[in-house]
């Protein structure tokens, strides 16, 4: 009789021990870690090294006011104005650095360009007539430009030097001029330009070019002062190297 009740017994007995230690210490659900993954960075566009380009233009808001001066520099005439406009057309070279700048992507660098012109005015009263005709330049500028979050656009700004010559002819107040001539000026200017892919991009631009004043004498000491600032917009094409 003892014999048959010590199984169910010790049976009971192992049971309430088990429960007994799994209630003291509780069951913990095994932590399985997440992977950790890297952040991935944005890939930088690259804008910097050489690259060379074709721009077309046109001149407009040109101010050159006449004025007829006697050898003693005495003033006897204004006529009229010899206001640039018309068509250009250039080709120029260039290289840029690419930095980072507070967290976003800077572009500068210099620029050489030489610009065609037929870019002209002329007027006639009948007792005096002037032409002020463009025909090159070259310039020196010099771009610098913020990128865009896409880094694909540039918006930038321009400031430069330039030498151009020009053809001008001054006829009436006993003045009679007709000849060329070469000068300086300086520039400033607005511009965007977009990546088409990594090799080639396309570009629209505004300049500001002042020449300041030129004075031409004629053989027999007339003179006039040349002011042939004007403003020039361009849309053109990059091509990296």
């Amino acid at each position: 009789m003892f014999n048959n009740l010590t199984t169910p017994v010790v049976f009971a007995g192992a049971l309430v021990a088990a429960t007994g230690v799994a209630s003291a210490g509780g069951y913990t659900v095994p932590v399985v870690a997440e992977p950790v993954i890297a952040p991935v960075a944005a890939p930088v566009a690259d804008w910097a090294g050489a690259y060379g380009g074709l721009s077309a233009g046109y001149v407009f808001g040109g101010d050159d006011r006449v004025g007829i001066h006697d050898p003693s520099d005495a003033l006897l005439a204004t006529p009229g104005s010899a206001d640039l406009s018309g068509a250009t057309y250039g080709v120029h070279l260039g290289y840029r650095w690419q930095r980072e700048f507070r967290g976003r992507q800077i572009v500068y660098g210099p620029e050489l360009a030489y610009e065609g012109s037929s870019a002209d005015d002329s007027f006639d009263t009948g007792s005096a007539s002037a032409e002020s005709q463009l025909d090159n330049l070259i310039a020196l500028r010099f771009k610098t430009g913020i990128l865009n979050e896409a880094q694909n656009t540039m918006f930038y700004g321009i400031i430069g030097a330039m030498r151009g010559e020009f053809d001008y002819q001054v006829e009436g107040a006993g003045m009679d001029y007709d000849d060329s001539f070469d000068t300086n000026a300086w520039t400033v200017g607005l511009g965007v330009e977009r990546m088409i892919n990594d090799r080639v991009s396309v570009f629209g631009e505004w300049e500001y070019r002042d020449f300041g004043r030129t004075t031409l004498t004629d053989a027999a000491g007339y003179s006039t002062e040349a002011t042939p600032e004007h403003h020039v917009v361009k849309m053109g094409v990059n091509f990296s190297f």
